[in-house]
């Protein structure tokens, strides 16, 4: 066995894999600097050592077109499981995928992460708790997004409309956040700091957008109504939209839905600024971190808005408190955490590091 729980742990709970399954290891190319290959090391010697059969294949770093696509889902068709040490398995992560298989986009990056109460903490346990705080705000009356920076936005969660992805198809691992949030009867104020930030939907130049100053974005119903701050930024925020929409001829001025992290053990070190992409595929899991889909009528969008430590109230109820997640106050998720000590110990005491 490689020692790792989290490779066990991605394999065999996250997966469902057992002995004689064939597994498809989808990386990136070693140049790519994103994934270590530590990780993906750690995952295949574990599969060999329990009797999978295994092969790997190494992908683009991102999916450019369809035709990309259908090609990786191609190479895909002989495996009883997949897994993404690739961002393109982050691309397709709303797609709608082939029945049969189970798919996995992992979030552990390296083997730090993965060989850690991140990569190792029950995934049930975690997707038990996801699901507590999914039925908490599908129930819930009026939800109230505050942060320490003047964010003040309100407002009720909607159905997915018909024919709508409302969840992601492949399995993260971790899991990370719940189900996305509908935006749609959501007014008020998102104040912007530091970056905007592409969703790993589609990958663009400039995929990051630096601010010099924090601007307003006032919303109203699920609608950009105007930025407002600083004319230059304005000025600059404004044609960062209207480049990334024309580039996909989508609607620039959607805030399609919005979600934070549950994952007590997420932690990002390295600063943002140091690489914005991989931040913004790693860092989301920490429960000071909310991120808003915007820019397109889809999830998960094509600009991100990331607010920090949050604070969430639902029914009067905080749940989020200045970045903290409150596990105990949510109702449906007293049980898991009665029955994984480890995991409401992680709560107790959250990692805090997030890059920011």
């Amino acid at each position: 066995m490689s020692g790792c729980a989290g490779a066990r742990n991605l394999l065999e709970a996250c997966l469902g894999a057992r002995p004689g399954d064939r597994i498809t290891i989808v990386a990136e190319p070693a140049e790519a600097d994103y994934y270590d290959s530590a990780s993906v090391a750690a995952v295949i010697d574990e599969a060999l050592d329990a009797g999978m059969y295994v092969r790997k294949t190494v992908v683009a770093s991102a999916l450019r077109t369809e035709e990309d696509e259908k090609r990786l889902l191609a190479m895909l068709d002989d495996a009883d499981h997949v897994v993404f040490f690739a961002r393109a398995g982050d691309q397709i992560r709303f797609h709608r995928l082939p029945a049969g298989k189970r798919f996995a986009v992992s979030y552990a990056l390296d083997i730090g992460m993965l060989d850690s109460p991140y990569g190792a903490t029950s995934y049930d346990a975690l997707c038990r708790f996801k699901l507590a705080v999914d039925e908490l705000f599908d129930a819930a009356g009026h939800i109230r997004v505050t942060c320490p920076a003047g964010t003040d936005l309100e407002g009720m969660p909607t159905p997915a409309a018909p024919g709508e992805v409302a969840e992601v198809s492949i399995r993260r691992f971790p899991m990370l956040v719940p189900k996305p949030v509908s935006a749609r009867r959501f007014s008020g104020n998102v104040v912007l700091s530091r970056f905007l930030l592409g969703t790993g939907s589609r990958f663009y130049d400039p995929y990051a957008l630096p601010l010099a100053s924090d601007i307003r974005a006032v919303v109203d119903r699920g609608h950009i109504l105007r930025f407002a701050g600083d004319d230059a930024e304005v000025a600059r925020i404004n044609e960062h939209y209207r480049l990334i929409s024309g580039r996909f001829g989508i609607d620039p001025w959607v805030v399609h839905s919005f979600h934070a992290g549950i994952h007590p053990a997420c932690r990002y070190e390295r600063p943002a600024e140091t690489g914005y992409e991989r931040w913004g595929g790693a860092a989301f899991g920490n429960p000071r971190i909310l991120h808003f889909h915007t820019c397109g009528d889809y999830a998960p969008g094509e600009i991100s808005w990331n607010v920090i430590d949050p604070t969430i109230i639902v029914d009067g109820v905080p749940i989020w408190s200045h970045g903290r997640l409150l596990a105990e106050n949510i109702p449906g998720a007293r049980q898991t955490l009665s029955d994984h000590p480890d995991l409401a110990e992680l709560f107790a005491n959250p990692a805090i590091e997030i890059g920011i």
